[in-house]
């Protein structure tokens, strides 16, 4: 059992809100991405969940079900960061970059 850190009272851990006074027990950032061209009807959802430190990526069909997830420590989503938007230093090609990438 946990307990709710607002009201105090016991609450069972599967709970995502307290049942006594509906204040949320995990604090979390949410964001959606629209996908494209054949993916156009799909979403990616990044939830990152503070206190837990990690984020966990949902896949997002049309109908509004979750097709898959997976959760990652905030370092390996900070890497995925970095693979997804790595830092450009001015005058280097993308070869440049790529190679700097890979020697990571």
């Amino acid at each position: 059992m946990a307990q709710c850190p607002h009201c105090e009272r016991e609450v069972a851990v599967e709970y995502r809100f307290c049942p006594w006074c509906a204040e949320p027990l995990r604090l979390k950032l949410v964001e959606l991405f629209r996908g494209v061209d054949e993916d156009e009807h799909r979403a990616l959802r990044v939830s990152r969940y503070l206190a837990e430190e990690r984020v966990r990526f949902s896949v997002w069909d049309e109908t509004g079900t979750a097709r898959a997830a997976v959760s990652l420590d905030v370092d390996e989503a900070a890497r995925l960061g970095a693979f997804v938007a790595p830092r450009r230093s001015r005058g280097q090609t993308l070869v440049e970059e790529l190679r700097a990438l890979v020697r990571r």
